[in-house]
């Protein structure tokens, strides 16, 4: 039977190793003698700050005991949240996951530790924790599966939110598991999540999931707006959870919806969606966050409008969008890279020459083609995809007009950022639109072009196991 060593055991041989007394130590640790001599006798439990202390005094690297620490005062006892909280926390400022992870292990048989395991992650996560959070949070899922618990269901929200990055195979996964626990949330938190949720799929170009997510939300938001207002004469405190003005779900629902009737070629449609989210005379609030969004939304609506007779065919549309996008605003990066692409969809489906365009925001153009970082999950999400498809917009407008050196410029780009989205539809329509111009590429395009796809390959068979290269 393997013997355990224990962080006491360790630091009476290091006493007696360096020749120093408890007192002497103590003053080196910034500890009194009486608690040193607790520690290497084994009368009182040691605290993540004691061993922190000891550790530095020891000349050792941070969290150098946590192993031990888990093995004598966790896994030993009987689980005691006063030492096991400050200790996750460390754990946490440090980076050591697997030191949380098998602390999660060891405890979490026990169903009287999830609350307050629970508490730890939220705390975790407002500090932005999110890596350790997502531990607690997956802990707390687990143990709480059968329960029909809006805990749980937090979590289910909050593993979404932190699992959702650049892979789009494996945000799929994330969003359908996480739409079953959505009705099982608040009803206030609920708008989020049906938020957060359309984003992702709008990303996914999911547009069936997209309607039916926006409508959900719309109907729960219009009931909101409808109660809150039934009992103005009382303090709505729970609107104040919301990341958004309450009237926002309604409008940008609208939003969505004319997203999907775009997708689909039905601007007439996309265009009533429009007009909707245009009229907010509707509104009640007249504080300045919500003049803000007022702002955006008629903004939006304005610039969207335009838009979608430019993408029907209306080709005089094109130089009024022009101006309106050129013309000086607080218009967002996100905002141009939409615009910009819609000016491109329509150049590539109608056959125009936009080179006077392209040339008038060479700059936007340039500085547009990187990823912006946020946390927020459309940023995250439906931007990185527009990005993508600008590029390959772009490609594709530059190789038919045979102006060859952008067009493999911006289709690389494209073809890197789809492959990173994993994004396996468009990765694959890249690689034919560089097939079918190959022969004007110059050799070094070439080149870059089969090192990256050997990356491909090579990264892909790690994933899936080796090949057999006897065949």
């Amino acid at each position: 039977m393997k013997h355990t060593p224990t962080i006491r055991a360790e630091l009476d041989r290091y006493l007696q190793q360096e020749g120093l007394s408890l007192t002497q130590f103590g003053h080196i640790a910034d500890m009194n003698r009486g608690a040193v001599s607790a520690i290497v006798t084994g009368n009182k439990p040691l605290s993540v700050n004691q061993l922190d202390r000891i550790t530095e005094a020891m000349g050792l690297p941070e969290g150098h005991f946590y192993d031990l620490f888990i093995e004598n005062y966790i896994i030993d006892h009987p689980p005691n949240m006063r030492r096991i909280e400050p200790f996750l926390f460390r754990c946490a400022e440090l980076d050591k996951l697997d030191a949380i992870r098998r602390v999660v292990g060891a405890i979490m048989d026990n169903l009287l530790y999830s609350p307050k395991l629970f508490e730890i992650a939220e705390n975790l996560f407002t500090q932005e924790r999110h890596a350790a959070a997502l531990l607690l949070y997956e802990g707390v899922a687990d143990a709480e599966k059968y329960q029909h618990s809006e805990r749980l269901a937090i979590c289910q929200y909050r593993i979404f939110t932190t699992q959702i990055g650049d892979d789009q195979n494996r945000n799929i996964r994330a969003a359908a598991v996480f739409e079953a626990f959505v009705e099982r949330l608040d009803e206030i938190y609920q708008l989020d999540a049906l938020k957060d949720l359309a984003n992702v799929y709008r990303s996914l170009r999911k547009w069936d999931k997209v309607d039916e997510t926006a409508k959900k939300m719309k109907q729960k938001a219009k009931a909101q707006y409808l109660l809150k207002h039934q009992q103005k004469n009382r303090e709505c405190d729970e609107h104040k959870k919301l990341n958004r003005p309450l009237f926002v779900y309604i409008t940008y629902a609208d939003l969505l919806c004319a997203s999907v009737c775009e997708s689909q070629g039905d601007y007439q449609q996309a265009l009533q969606y429009t007009y909707a989210y245009a009229n907010l005379d509707w509104v009640k609030e007249t504080d300045e966050d919500t003049q803000h969004w007022i702002n955006l939304f008629k903004g939006w609506a304005q610039a969207n409008a335009v838009a979608n007779k430019l993408l029907s065919g209306d080709i005089n549309a094109l130089y009024d969008y022009v101006e309106y996008i050129g013309a000086p605003s607080d218009t967002s990066e996100q905002d141009k890279v939409a615009q910009l692409l819609n000016i491109m969809m329509t150049a590539n489906r109608y056959q125009i020459d936009v080179s006077d365009i392209l040339q008038r925001f060479e700059t936007d153009v340039n500085s547009l083609l990187k990823f912006p970082q946020s946390n927020d999950i459309y940023t995250k999400q439906v931007i990185p995809e527009q990005f993508a498809r600008f590029g390959y917009e772009l490609a594709y407008y530059y190789l038919h007009r045979c102006s060859y050196i952008d067009g493999f410029k911006h289709l690389m780009y494209s073809m890197v950022s789809y492959h990173t989205l994993n994004n396996e539809t468009y990765f694959i329509k890249c690689m034919v639109l560089f097939e079918r111009y190959r022969a004007y590429a110059v050799s070094e395009t070439k080149a870059a072009y089969l090192e990256f796809i050997e990356r491909v390959w090579i990264a892909d068979v790690k994933k899936n196991g080796a090949i057999d290269r006897r065949s």
